[in-house]
């Protein structure tokens, strides 16, 4: 009798991008390079392509709520990451479930990308939600994972160097009780893509080079989810980290075409699979011009 493997399960409670570069797409894509089956749970609907979002529409709180219970029913994650939640209403559902003893009992790891707005500039959380993530959802979270405008929105300063990076992931840690990875591709005049990580003992710089010419979409949720997939897989969390840093490097290296767009490549990544990690080292000088 053929003995079957059993993979750890990992769920993403998030919007739905039709472009599929994003999202739920993204996320599931990312699980399977990574061998974690993925279950979903739509928050809203997108319709949006590599471009614009065109429009948006929220799930119900009730149906959104009966796909994470139908999950945690039968499936169990061992991680769980939110993204594009939208309204005050669904992320209070996310909240109310997991502060649930239930919940709590089965203990999954939660990573909460924030969502609140895209790297182009875009707001993607109704302002009046805010408030709810800050109170209800964030200090619930294993780790959050922002880009340089939601850390901005989030500890009430602006982000302009890498020393404005490690003091927001300590600001966020100290505000909400969970770990913050602050993410700062975007930064100007850096040489290189750098992240800072802190979880109350562990620091971590992440750095990697720059991919030219090549213009990326979903990065945010292709990044979370590969946290959450090397947590359903039982890294711990600076590690898992790591990993995500080195799969999400591999994916932008890797994208590929689709019409006159890129899309990233979702290769099961070399790095992740054997261990290596990207260098994590807190820098004196040199990943950005002027810094010191």
């Amino acid at each position: 009798m053929t003995k079957r493997k059993t993979l750890p399960i990992a769920l993403t409670i998030a919007g739905s991008d039709s472009g599929g570069g994003a999202g739920v797409q993204a996320d599931l894509k990312t699980f399977a390079a990574l061998g974690v089956h993925g279950t979903s749970a739509i928050a809203c609907l997108t319709a949006q392509n590599p471009r614009r979002v065109l429009g948006v529409e929220a799930c119900s709180p009730k149906m959104l709520r009966q796909q994470i219970e139908a999950v945690f029913a039968e499936l169990k994650p061992a991680a769980v990451k939110t993204g594009m939640l939208f309204t005050a209403e669904n992320i209070s559902v996310v909240a109310r479930f997991f502060s649930n003893p239930k919940s709590k009992i089965q203990n999954p790891k939660l990573i909460i990308d924030p969502v609140m707005v895209s790297t182009s500039g875009a707001r993607l959380l109704k302002s009046s939600a805010e408030k709810i993530l800050k109170e209800k959802l964030l200090p619930l979270a294993t780790l959050v994972t922002p880009n340089l405008d939601e850390a901005e929105i989030l500890t009430g300063q602006k982000i302009h160097s890498p020393e404005d990076l490690r003091s927001a992931a300590r600001k966020i840690y100290f505000a909400f009780g969970c770990a913050a990875l602050v993410k700062g591709g975007h930064l100007k005049n850096c040489r290189e893509a750098i992240d800072v990580f802190f979880d109350g003992e562990t620091e971590l710089l992440l750095s990697a080079p720059f991919v030219k010419g090549v213009s990326t979409h979903g990065t945010g949720c292709t990044y979370s989810a590969a946290i959450c997939a090397a947590l359903a897989l039982g890294h711990d969390l600076p590690h898992a980290v790591e990993l995500g840093k080195n799969f999400i490097t591999e994916a932008i290296s890797g994208s590929y075409k689709i019409g006159k767009h890129f899309a990233l490549g979702h290769v099961r990544s070399s790095a992740t699979a054997t261990g290596k990690t990207a260098p994590h080292s807190w820098c004196s000088a040199g990943c950005c011009s002027g810094h010191s």
